[in-house]
């Protein structure tokens, strides 16, 4: 990704220490931190510094190649347990379990501490180039749904902040405009975190893409009107039957979608695609601190007899989307299942 004129990952590590960008200081400031043990990681995870599926999957890439890194001696029940912090950070997010998984399949067995670290860091390195390539894909397959002077809703934030680089949803409106198409991005604002409003929008910003920010009540009114032409969004994880969670508020686009014949695409990598969870019904549901919702930038909007709920993702039932754009191609829901034994 562009930012101020100069190209980014949101992830990376040099000489032993992960770094990231800190997302809950954007749009008002452009900082990176620095990550040097597994509790930072971990914490930068939990608290958001570092957010979306494609994005946790790297930091848990590099995480757990840190800790390798920072062994003595080669220890498994060491390793074993940084996987198992670093799995239960975001447990909606399936890209974290894939990209553990890749980097333990690799160092599985080694015994010399010096081959353990060097496979550690190739696996971390590959894994993140792998997610960067998926992420391409995704974008040259979903640029092909995009005419040119198209409206297109997104929700939350599925850009490159949320992946590695080029993003799920976005990428398609990055090649796009890389090829000259025009185009506009109505932008969700996404209660209660407001990624939309604060990241999509700033990425959109940060590479002239024009694009508006709205109310997250106001896209179904948008669609009435005929000012939306596709909607694309990411997802945190998808079932083997094409369900999707994703940002909650994502059901409700789809539906009204539906309901105003505007085509409703899910843009993820195979690395989401969780083949061991047969539907939607199964996907665990990340409940987050009420304070989310009971106050803005520091300041109660609640009163404080009030409770409040705060489920962070939502699933999409597949009947109401209109494919899924993947590395491999653009996919019907019902395509998912018969991919099961082919998925790297």
């Amino acid at each position: 990704m562009i930012i101020n004129n100069k190209p980014y990952r949101t992830v990376w590590m040099e000489n032993g220490i992960i770094k990231t960008i800190n997302q809950l200081k954007l749009p008002e400031k452009f900082e990176l931190v620095s990550l040097h043990n597994l509790e930072e990681v971990a914490g930068s995870i939990n608290t958001m510094v570092v957010r979306g599926a494609p994005a946790i999957g790297g930091m848990c890439a590099y995480g757990l190649t840190q800790a390798i890194l920072q062994l003595i001696e080669v220890d498994f029940d060491a390793i074993l347990r940084a996987k198992s912090i670093l799995q239960k950070t975001r447990p909606t997010a399936y890209d974290a379990t894939h990209a553990l998984d890749f980097v333990f399949r690799l160092v599985q067995g080694i015994n010399d501490i010096p081959t353990l670290k060097k496979v550690a860091l190739e696996a971390a390195e590959d894994y993140a180039n792998l997610s960067v390539n998926a992420c391409r894909k995704i974008g040259e397959y979903g640029e092909r749904l995009i005419k040119d002077g198209h409206r297109i809703l997104t929700h939350c934030n599925a850009g490159a902040l949320a992946t590695i680089d080029y993003g799920t949803a976005l990428a398609p409106m990055r090649m796009a405009h890389y090829h000259g198409k025009q185009l506009h991005i109505y932008v969700d604002e996404t209660r209660p975190r407001l990624q939309g409003a604060k990241l999509t929008a700033w990425e959109l910003a940060q590479e002239g893409i024009p694009h508006s920010v709205i109310v997250d009540n106001a896209s179904g009114f948008y669609m009435q009107q005929g000012k939306i032409n596709l909607v694309i969004t990411g997802a945190d994880r998808i079932a083997a039957n094409g369900d999707a969670a994703n940002k909650i508020g994502t059901y409700e686009k789809a539906v009204v979608a539906k309901e105003n014949k505007i085509p409703f695409y899910i843009a993820a990598p195979f690395s989401t695609i969780d083949f061991n969870c047969e539907t939607g019904d199964h996907i665990p549901i990340e409940e987050r601190d009420g304070k989310e919702v009971k106050e803005i930038a520091g300041i109660r909007i609640v009163g404080k007899q009030s409770q409040v709920k705060n489920p962070a993702f939502d699933v999409t039932p597949a009947r109401y989307i209109s494919g899924i754009i993947t590395e491999k191609g653009i996919l019907i829901p019902k395509e998912i299942k018969t991919l099961r034994n082919k998925h790297v």
